[in-house]
């Protein structure tokens, strides 16, 4: 005690002039080297050396934290929406913010979570905390760029030790994989999917639940095209590993034409409702280039059908970029292309996916580009015709009940071999009245009244000849030759005009250059580019 009272007894404290001496000097010295310091080592080498020292002594965290953003590229993450699936049944008391929502054909409401929610899940006693994050997305700077993010830029964050990350890269995220699927599975609800544009974010798809009651059992069609459908869809869907040993993408596409209100659209739902697949609704007028298009169709999910109606007048489709004139268009004018669409149909990009139907629909299929044609494009073509005997018998099951025989059915089938009436219309007839005498009376005056209109034109010998022999006439005549003399009455005035014209333009141009005031000054035009060279 004695010698530590010796030790620092008053008489041996320093003073403070002697501290703030030794301060100032200390001061001084490492301001010294900091100059000196920053003027002889390169600023490089001094963060390096800064950011090793901070790297060496930064304090280790033991937790790890795996990110599953909401899209991967131009695709969407399946980790994150399986996540999504899967943590909506993991929903604590403890959760203090949702959201709900419902739309008019939804039977359940739909909940999700807010964004901050955090959500403790327990797998083979280890704790494992997610978390939902949003952060307002950035918008692209392409003008052109239809398609872009979502507004929120969305992901979950999975925390935990960091000494279980290979039972959470190895078994907990193909659990959450396989569960995601089996609750899917459960409650799945076929969708039909809708381009929307949402302000600055361009065009992005939209659903609402597909509720069509539209089967094979329902439709009016030929029995044994329907039975050919049914046997070509589901021979698709089981046959994965064919597809995969010959080298093909796993698609298949259908080309349905016919006059309009034949059916179309009502066998691409039943194709949805056979397959429980969804359905993606795609209006080649909405969108702006061959960019946006490859990032829609990125976009849409696995087993589901593609529709593309009326191709024929949906929209122009050019080849090459080039205006109608033959001058290339600028960038802010460049549309879709026939060869963008194409190659997504059979080119590389048809391998993007799997299990997927593209179905194009046309009333007039010879107009349609004979690059859709193409044998091996669409795989198979399937004509909606008129309504058939057969097709009737079955609309008026589905409507009136008739399963039997009926006294007006003679009449019906024999008028309908001779007049061209869309099911649509046999449909609409039939639901004029519940009282099958009433219905069936009423369109056996459809029908009639239809075959009055179908008979046309008088021929030389005085006989009525229908709109089918005056269409057969029309296509027969125009495959004829025209005769030397009615070739050369056309001829003959169109000359003749144009000589004329070719003459004025002379006579107005030798007038022009004699009677021009000749100038003294000459002129050399010097521009920047020659060709694709700097002048």
């Amino acid at each position: 005690m004695e010698m530590f009272y010796t030790m620092f007894s008053s008489k041996e404290m320093p003073s403070p002039s002697s501290l703030f001496s030794a301060y100032a000097s200390m001061t001084a010295s490492i301001m010294l080297f900091r100059s000196m310091a920053n003027d002889i080592i390169p600023y490089p080498i001094r963060n390096y050396l800064v950011s090793s020292l901070g790297y060496l002594f930064k304090p280790r965290s033991r937790l790890l934290t795996l990110v599953m953003e909401e899209s991967n590229g131009m695709v969407r993450n399946q980790v994150y929406d399986a996540s999504e699936v899967y943590l909506c049944t993991k929903i604590s008391p403890d959760t203090e913010r949702l959201k709900v929502s419902k739309t008019p054909r939804e039977k359940n409401l739909t909940i999700r979570l807010e964004k901050g929610e955090k959500i403790i899940d327990l797998f083979e006693g280890v704790e494992l905390k997610w978390r939902f994050v949003c952060a307002e997305a950035e918008k692209g700077n392409n003008p052109n760029d239809q398609v872009v993010a979502r507004a929120e830029k969305r992901s979950f964050e999975l925390t935990f030790d960091k000494k279980y990350k290979g039972l959470v890269l190895g078994s907990y995220v193909p659990f959450v994989l396989e569960k995601a699927k089996a609750i899917r599975d459960q409650q799945r609800v076929l969708k039909m999917y809708t381009l929307s544009t949402q302000g600055y974010m361009g065009v992005m798809w939209d659903s609402i639940n597909l509720e069509h009651p539209a089967t094979f059992e329902t439709l009016a069609m030929d029995p044994k095209l329907k039975i050919d459908i049914m046997e070509d869809l589901d021979r698709f869907v089981r046959r994965k590993e064919f597809f995969k040993k010959v080298g093909k993408a796993w698609k298949r596409g259908y080309l349905l034409y016919g006059p309009p209100g034949t059916g179309k659209s009502s066998l691409v739902a039943a194709m949805a409702n056979h397959l429980r697949f969804d359905v993606y609704d795609l209006q080649l007028a909405n969108i702006m280039g061959d960019s946006d298009l490859r990032r829609l169709l990125l976009s849409t999910g696995n087993r589901s059908i593609l529709v593309i109606e009326d191709i024929d007048c949906s929209i122009g489709l050019p080849d090459r970029r080039h205006a109608p004139d033959g001058r290339k268009q600028p960038e802010h004018h460049i549309q879709l292309t026939l060869s963008g669409l194409l190659n997504f149909i059979d080119g590389l990009w048809s391998s993007c996916g799997d299990e997927r139907i593209i179905i194009f629909t046309t009333n007039h299929k010879d107009r349609l580009d004979p690059a859709l044609l193409r044998p091996g494009r669409m795989d198979m073509h399937i004509h909606m015709s008129y309504c058939s005997p057969q097709g009737f018998k079955l609309l008026a099951s589905n409507y009136l009940g008739i399963h039997g025989y009926h006294h007006l059915f003679g009449e019906i089938e024999g008028l309908l071999q001779d007049t061209e009436v869309s099911p649509a219309q046999v449909a609409e007839e039939l639901m004029k009245s519940e009282d099958p005498d009433i219905a069936l009376g009423g369109l056996v005056k459809l029908l009639k009244r239809k075959k009055l209109e179908d008979d046309g034109p008088v021929d030389k010998d005085g006989k009525t000849v229908g709109i089918r022999e005056v269409k057969r006439q029309k296509v027969e005549t125009k495959g004829k030759p025209m005769s030397l003399s009615s070739l050369f009455s056309a001829y003959a005035p169109m000359a003749t005009s144009i000589m004329l014209f070719r003459i004025r333009n002379c006579l107005f141009t030798y007038l022009k250059d004699l009677f021009k005031r000749r100038s003294k000054l000459f002129a050399l035009n010097i521009n920047e580019t020659n060709g694709m060279e700097r002048n």
